[in-house]
Order: structure tokens, then sequence, then C-alpha cells
């Protein structure tokens, strides 16, 4: 399993953190989509920036 992320609102005015996050995601602009793994990590970071994000769930 793993995990299509796409960035929904902007980074602009957000905590430094919650933008570190997303970058390490690798999403940058709004309407970028990254294909992440399915673990513990990941879903972590999910739930920091849950509020920026659509998260679908795909087959790897």
């Amino acid at each position: 399993m793993a995990f299509e992320i796409k960035l929904t609102k902007s980074l602009n005015g957000r905590k430094k953190s919650h933008i570190a996050t997303a970058k390490s995601l690798g999403l940058t602009k709004i309407g970028k989509t990254t294909v992440q793994p399915d673990n513990d990590a990941t879903r972590g970071k999910l739930s920091h920036i849950g509020y920026l994000v659509s998260v679908k769930e795909v087959s790897a």
C-alpha cells in the first residue's frame, strides 16, 4: 500500500515546522501530488499537516 498525497492549501503563513513537513513529503506548490509509502513516519507527517493535504490510498 501507498498514499497519494496532494497539497490542497497554501503553505503561506503556516508554522515553519508544517512547511518543513510538507517539503519533506515533496510538496512545494498547491496541486502537487506525490506517492509515499504507508509506514509510521508517513502517517505521522500526515497527522501533522492533514489540514493542508488530501490523501488517497493506492496500491503500490
